[in-house]
């Protein structure tokens, strides 16, 4: 009689590596903390820019900085901690290029008054010298 070899299933070396490895990566997304100082610079940076006149001269960018804040503050609700610090860091990119946008068209503005002013005085003096 023949005897029949039945398979004995052992785990094997590569199938415990890739479950440890599985594992540990698991493990390191369950470990990443709240970017609480992340949401807090960026809320900053809004104020910022508010500052600075960005409700005025720089809108689009203002309201974009606003809407990731938002989302970042959703993500944290999920507490998907990756994408809110993600988020909030795109949040203060988009609110310091409003306020750099709004600062530059504040010294554009007062550029043009200054030089309006200076025609003035120059028409005043050859008008003075005439």
């Amino acid at each position: 009689m023949q005897s029949k070899h039945i398979p004995v299933l052992r785990p094997s070396w590569r199938m415990a590596g890739i479950a440890g490895c599985f594992a540990v990566l698991l493990s390191a997304c369950a470990s990443v903390p709240p970017p609480t100082a992340q949401l807090a610079v960026a809320n900053a940076a809004i104020d910022n820019a508010v500052s600075a006149g960005a409700p005025e001269f720089a809108p689009v960018e203002l309201s974009s900085a606003r809407n990731k804040m938002d989302l970042a503050a959703t993500a944290m609700h999920r507490e998907d901690h990756v994408l809110a610090r993600q988020l909030a860091e795109e949040a203060q990119a988009d609110a310091r290029l409003a306020e750099k946008i709004a600062q530059s068209a504040k010294a554009r503005k007062a550029a043009g008054v200054t030089q309006d002013d200076a025609r003035v005085l120059r028409e005043e003096i050859n008008r003075k010298s005439n």
